[in-house]
């Protein structure tokens, strides 16, 4: 038994595990700073009770494994498999690579609207439970100001010159919040090489432990809301191809035909059967992206080196005066002088929606807040489907949002948290718990034969290691 007024503290960060059958979400907390190669140990918090451990008994992650490993590999397995990431991948990849936090973006300047903006910011922001706001809830403000001076600007001056300094202001502001994501990237790319490479080696880990699906499967939806390059990053270093509705080589174009696109190869000596190509994954960017713009009444992506020094000098190689910030197509700027403002952001959501809302799929959100309510709302209705799943990783919850969410949608069988420092940490949950990131017929193969052998009647520990730990389930 652990002297627990010794050890409290000790305690450091609390953990939130709720997966296989598993009723109520179970918290558990480290009892020690891990040492080197250590594994870190935990215990149940005294109000937590669960099936797998005792109260007062210490275990690490040779105990959870089992658990969790063998649960994300089967809901991996699923006919249909959506990645939602958020912005905790970008700061995990950062911190990785750096050992720093991300550049935050801070607060926009808007001059003489200052004032009437952060007010308008902090009552929407507090409406989704986001706080006092952000510079993302500034921009928005901002561009519902700007339309109304507009259309007032048709019988009064003083609207038109308050319009004009705020359109000013609003693309300097615009230029600053891309160029504080591109301070993200320039961070990893500046980093030392074994860094660097330590960072990437994770990140393609991550990535292929769900893109890793045979040809039989349909394709991994990997659907972001972030503004950065990390995930295209990680793709190219690991040879992924994504598909987005992007179509063209030196500027690309957004087209509506995304789902007519995909790519295939026909298997040595069948003819007339060609099968998926493996590593494809379908891409969409939800928010937009630091290197979208609009030009000439369509959406280009502009050619950005990941880690680029600036912004700018990128918008005007499209060859226009007109062509400014004013023009980035990221989530809070879109465009409001458009017809088409809701252009592409609806098209983007219409995937999202079509791609979740099915049966028998599972949809793994990482590194999301749940601070987005039309996102919620679709994984609400997602979870009304009975054969549907939902699997939370998250570093932390300081605002409680995801376990508000949790209670929130009840449908609690259905949903699975990994959440906390380690079963929500990036390099943990790559180590310990993700699936098998390589599509590896040899190790499935292995565990047929093991099974065959000594059968299925074993301890939890056997029965384990006899289990696949890999997403190739196709024919033997």
């Amino acid at each position: 038994m652990i002297n627990n007024s010794a050890e409290e503290s000790k305690i450091i960060v609390k953990n939130i595990l709720k997966c296989r059958d598993d009723h109520k979400p179970v918290l558990f907390t480290s009892i020690k700073e891990p040492q080197d190669s250590e594994a870190p140990e935990f215990k149940l918090l005294e109000a937590s009770g669960c099936s797998w451990a005792k109260s007062g008994e210490t275990f690490g992650p040779d105990k959870l494994r089992p658990r969790i490993e063998p649960w994300l590999t089967a809901l991996c397995q699923s006919e249909h498999l959506s990645l939602l990431l958020g912005s905790g991948l970008s700061h995990a990849v950062h911190r990785l690579g750096t050992g720093k936090m991300l550049p935050g973006m801070g607060k926009g300047d808007f001059g003489d609207e200052n004032d009437v903006i952060n007010a308008e910011a902090a009552r929407s922001a507090n409406i989704t439970g986001r706080g006092d706001g952000n510079i993302e809830d500034q921009i928005r403000a901002a561009n519902e100001l700007l339309r109304g001076l507009e259309i007032l600007s048709l019988k009064d001056k003083d609207a038109a010159k308050r319009a004009s300094a705020l359109r000013l202001k609003l693309t300097d502001v615009l230029a600053t919040f891309a160029n504080d994501i591109l301070l993200g990237e320039q961070g990893v790319i500046e980093a030392t090489d074994e860094n660097r490479e330590l960072a990437f080696n994770y990140l393609v880990s991550f990535l292929m432990s769900f893109a890793s699906r045979t040809g039989t499967r349909d394709r991994l939806n990997i659907f972001t809301t972030n503004y950065d390059r990390f995930i295209e990053a990680g793709a190219e270093a690991s040879g992924m191809h994504l598909l987005d509705r992007f179509v063209g080589s030196l500027a690309p174009i957004f087209r509506s035909s995304r789902l007519d696109l995909d790519m295939h190869y026909n298997p040595p000596g069948i003819r007339g059967e060609p099968r998926y190509l493996e590593g494809v994954a379908r891409f969409t960017k939800l928010h937009g992206s630091l290197d979208w713009v609009e030009y000439n009444r369509n959406i280009r992506r502009a050619g950005v080196p990941f880690g680029a020094t600036g912004i700018n000098q990128y918008l005007k190689s499209f060859g226009s005066a007109k062509t400014d910030a004013m023009r980035l197509m990221v989530y809070p700027n879109a465009a409001k002088d458009r017809e088409t403002a809701l252009y592409p952001y609806v098209e983007l959501f219409r995937d999202f929606a079509a791609a979740a809302c099915r049966p028998n799929h599972t949809l793994i959100a990482f590194g999301y807040s749940f601070g987005d309510e039309h996102i919620n709302r679709i994984i609400e209705d997602m979870l009304t489907i009975p054969s549907t799943h939902l699997v939370v990783i998250s570093y932390d919850d300081p605002l409680g949002r995801i376990i508000g969410a949790y209670e929130k949608i009840g449908r609690h069988a259905q949903i699975s948290l990994l959440i906390g420092d380690h079963v929500g940490g990036f390099q943990s949950l790559i180590d310990n718990y993700l699936p098998k990131p390589a599509i590896d017929r040899t190790t499935f193969r292995m565990a047929e034969l093991l099974k065959s052998r000594w059968g299925t009647n074993q301890d939890e520990k056997q029965h384990t290691i006899a289990a696949p730990t890999t997403q190739a389930e196709d024919e033997i």
